[in-house]
């Protein structure tokens, strides 16, 4: 009789991270029953994949030639995979108890449900939501991102107020389970993001194409947080802006992308003005400049890209209101309350 082949393929994108996988790994491969779980090495130089090798010889090793990021880092590695679904998760992340059957039946169910992510709580401090997804993103009518118990830096207590499987427009990086038939229809990650905000991108132009994002509260996951970028780098503070403005060219239909950029100009240059209360702040300003410039300079390119999207109004999680005003003049800084 033949075996009945996996269809769930776990990816844990590593660069330098030998201290997350000796750390975390065991605690995956215990509690990942029926599932085939990979590293994805971006060329690690701290012994990684010798580790891994030695210790856990039936993982396979995705090995990347260069560190060229998450969204080019995954890309490469799930090419030679062929399970039915991803799960793409960071090495700095606890899971849980029964943490995959939830999503995965959840998925099996609704073939139009492209990706789904867990809830994700904080590692160092376990009632409260974790910054990276908590639990389902959205996004505001000016491109910036917010979380179901996150928003901006606000992060909530969890006490079950966001408990309900719920459609949302993106599902965290962090974790995030994926329909690989989806996925490669609208080719994967944008490489050119490099790092963050590239699973927003991905969710929009899934959500272009009429697929579902969700987020299934009945797994929960924990998630340390910042083990990439540092929130004081100001490389991070250069890919955020970068990447939400190429994000928004893509995606956004042509009335409301000439609105939004047309705000976003002095928003982003009161932004990087405030940078310069924190620590480096002339780093931060600078970084907010270079990405406007890289932005302009791209406009050829994101022009290519955004000719292959078909941008649709009234995508569901994409707010009617601006999450900066909610925020700062209505006080209004839990998801609850908005």
């Amino acid at each position: 009789m033949e075996t009945q082949k996996i269809k769930t393929a776990i990816v844990i994108l590593t660069f330098n991270g030998i201290h997350w996988i000796k750390k975390f790994l065991p605690v995956l491969i215990e509690k990942s029953k029926d599932v085939n779980i990979y590293i994805a090495d971006n060329a690690s130089s701290d012994g990684t994949i010798e580790y891994v090798n030695n210790n856990y010889p039936n993982i396979a090793i995705l090995q990347n030639h260069n560190n060229e990021g998450y969204a080019k880092g995954y890309n490469d590695a799930l090419r030679f995979l062929d399970e039915k679904y991803y799960v793409l998760i960071n090495s700095d992340i606890e899971v849980t108890d029964n943490w995959i059957n939830p999503i995965i039946n959840l998925m099996e169910n609704d073939l139009d449900i492209a990706a789904c992510q867990p809830k994700i709580l904080d590692y160092n401090n376990k009632s409260n939501f974790e910054y990276a997804g908590a639990s389902g993103g959205y996004i505001d009518s000016l491109g910036y991102p917010y979380c179901r118990g996150r928003i901006f830096s606000t992060i909530e207590e969890d006490s079950g107020q966001y408990n309900d499987i719920k459609e949302v427009f993106w599902a965290s990086g962090a974790c995030m389970f994926l329909r690989a038939e989806h996925f490669k229809s609208v080719d994967g990650f944008d490489n050119d993001f490099f790092a963050h905000q590239e699973e927003i991108d991905l969710c929009w132009r899934l959500k272009n194409k009429g697929y579902k994002i969700m987020v299934n509260p009945e797994s929960t996951v924990y998630h340390v947080g910042g083990g990439t970028l540092d929130s004081s780098s100001p490389f991070k503070t250069y890919l955020n802006f970068r990447n939400n403005l190429f994000m928004l060219y893509k995606n956004l239909t042509v009335f409301k992308l000439l609105i939004t950029l047309f705000l976003r100009l002095p928003l982003d240059g009161i932004a990087a003005i405030t940078f310069l209360k924190k620590e480096n702040g002339l780093g931060h300003l600078f970084s907010i400049l270079r990405a406007h410039l890289l932005f302009y300079i791209s406009l050829p390119l994101l022009t290519i890209k955004r000719s292959k999207i078909k941008q649709k109004n009234n995508l569901f999680g994409f707010s009617s209101y601006s999450i900066l005003f909610k925020y700062h003049l209505l006080g209004q800084k839990k998801y609850s309350e908005l």
